[in-house]
């Protein structure tokens, strides 16, 4: 048997190589740290590459569904709904006083009966997706649409509530939230493109079973796509 033969001193790694592979390292964590982790997760960007990236506005819309989630913990989600009042029945009969002769009515003349217009169908939606979230899983839709473009929509979820943001993102860090909603079973409405980007919805489930929402849309917008 022949045992392996043992490094010389020359063989390995010097002190300073070592140091160095240990710095580089150490930077390439802290630039990725700077510019995906902290844009993403928690919407600090102190370079600005992660608006550019897309990353920050994700990281805003997590903290603010945190901090709405932080909430939600601390004064409970449960409401009391108020009784409501029953009202009395009134009855529909007239009550005629006695002792009062009975006159004689003519009969009056009947209009003809006049068939009442037919309301027109509802538009048909152009676009429809249903998607599934778990406990905490979170997912966006977006539309790609130019400035003062409207587009019409209606969500809805099969059970609990969802945290909702509406909102768009374009060039030059525009950014704008249409509107904003919690532990909400659906929404529905129009709103007009304040500026050439991308338009759309994200949710995030914070019940404790999974839920399905059913998004439906049309109006004037390009595409149609699920980012996540």
């Amino acid at each position: 048997m022949f045992n392996s033969q043992l490094p010389t001193r020359d063989d390995l790694p010097s002190n300073e190589s070592l140091l160095k592979s240990a710095l580089v390292a150490l930077l390439a964590a802290i630039v990725i740290l700077v510019t995906i982790v902290l844009p993403a997760e928690y919407g600090i960007d102190p370079t600005r590459i992660g608006r550019v990236l897309g990353l920050t506005q994700m990281g805003e819309i997590k903290m603010q569904l945190a901090e709405e989630a932080a909430a939600d913990r601390e004064t409970g989600t449960a409401q009391v709904e108020a009784p409501v009042p029953q009202e009395a029945a009134v009855s529909s009969s007239a009550v005629i006083p006695q002792g009062t002769p009975a006159e004689t009515a003519e009969p009056e003349e009947v209009a003809p009966l006049t068939e009442a217009p037919a309301k027109p169908a509802a538009p048909e939606w152009r676009d429809t997706i249903s998607i599934t979230l778990q406990p905490g899983e979170a997912s966006e839709v977006k539309l790609t649409m130019r400035q003062e473009e409207i587009a019409i929509y209606e969500w809805t979820t099969d059970q609990a509530g969802l945290n909702s943001d509406l909102h768009g993102d374009g060039a030059n860090d525009a950014f704008i939230s249409y509107r904003q909603g919690r532990n909400e079973s659906g929404d529905s409405g129009e709103f007009a493109a304040e500026f050439d980007g991308y338009h759309g919805w994200f949710w995030r489930n914070r019940a404790d079973v999974a839920v399905t929402v059913t998004l439906r849309t049309r109006g004037a917008y390009s595409e149609f796509n699920r980012l996540f």
